[in-house]
């Protein structure tokens, strides 16, 4: 009896030493190279020190990916963009059915939608655009899809340009630009953005301002632009402060996981924000106010609870 007795008394001791919240999700990130398999690290180092139980696997990824992926179940935690997240709430393309599962749980860095032009090209609003030539990403990219969207609201298509070219590396549309042979630039990306600075150490540029009735007619279609301000100084020769579109980097979570888990998600992002900035710089300074910005799609119980005890919301 007595080694009976042994053995059940060494499976009650290790069931007793087993975390009881014991919980294993899967984080996917971004494409090698980029900034969010870094932040990823960093994220899933100070979240398992922080919640005990919780076991994070970091995958690669991509911001449509992820959304997917985390409605699908093949995830729990991801990165998104925000603005083809609420495309995919809405069930728009490139998604093939509507995002039900996926709930914010911060926003993290701004994304600057940048209309960048010659300033001997006379162009000082998204109208001047008409019969110009146009540099920008490949179809289907965020900022080409942008480009596409901002002239069509104000009554053009790429059929009212004189040219566009769609080049994949930004070293390519900045030279294109200083030879002169494209009178415009668009691109989503950080600000200061080295291809602007490039190109503005080459030649002098124009930023071109967002219009308010553009801004809210595009909000009206997308909640998950806003309107953010490029301050001046950014670039060389910029005097002014320039309103831009913007969009965020964000972190959605599936709804369904534990609300204490991401309440303690959350609180530990807002204490550790100087952690994430060391890895993106562009996270310096982010408040719990900045993390709960409503970008049109809904907050995680856990993550609006914090919010809320926070003042954010």
């Amino acid at each position: 009896m007595r080694p009976f007795v042994s053995r059940l008394l060494a499976v009650a001791v290790a069931v007793v030493a087993a975390p009881a919240s014991a919980q294993q999700v899967t984080f996917m990130t971004g494409p090698q190279g980029g900034s969010w398999i870094p932040l990823g690290g960093a994220l899933k180092g100070m979240w398992e020190k922080s919640i005990p139980g919780l076991q994070i696997t970091q995958t690669p990824g991509a911001g449509i990916a992820n959304v997917r992926g985390v409605d699908e179940g093949k995830a729990q935690i991801g990165f998104g963009n925000s603005s083809t997240t609420v495309d995919g709430l809405e069930g728009r393309p490139p998604y093939p059915k509507k995002v039900t599962k996926v709930c914010q749980l911060a926003n993290l860095y701004p994304q600057y939608f940048q209309v960048v032009a010659l300033t001997s090209a006379n162009i000082h609003s998204f109208a001047d655009l008409k019969g110009k030539t146009l540099v920008t990403q490949p179809k289907g990219n965020t900022a080409e899809l942008l480009t596409s969207e901002v002239l069509k609201l104000n009554g053009m298509s790429y059929q009212s340009l004189a040219k566009v070219n769609f080049q994949a590396a930004y070293t390519d549309a900045v030279s294109l630009m200083t030879d002169g042979h494209a009178h415009v630039f668009t691109l989503g990306t950080t600000a200061p953005a080295s291809a602007v600075m490039d190109l503005a150490s080459a030649r002098d540029v124009t930023l071109v301002p967002v219009d308010d009735k553009t801004m809210a007619a595009l909000k009206k279609v997308n909640p998950g632009y806003n309107k953010l301000i490029i301050k001046a100084g950014t670039y060389p020769k910029q005097t002014k402060d320039v309103p831009v579109i913007g969009y965020s980097t964000h972190v959605v979570v599936a709804c369904d996981l534990p609300e204490n888990t991401v309440y303690q998600m959350t609180k530990t992002m807002a204490a550790n924000v100087g952690a994430m900035a060391a890895v993106v710089k562009a996270i310096e300074g982010i408040t719990p106010r900045d993390m709960a910005l409503d970008i049109g799609v809904p907050l995680h119980k856990g993550a609006a609870k914090f919010y809320k005890e926070a003042g954010a919301i």
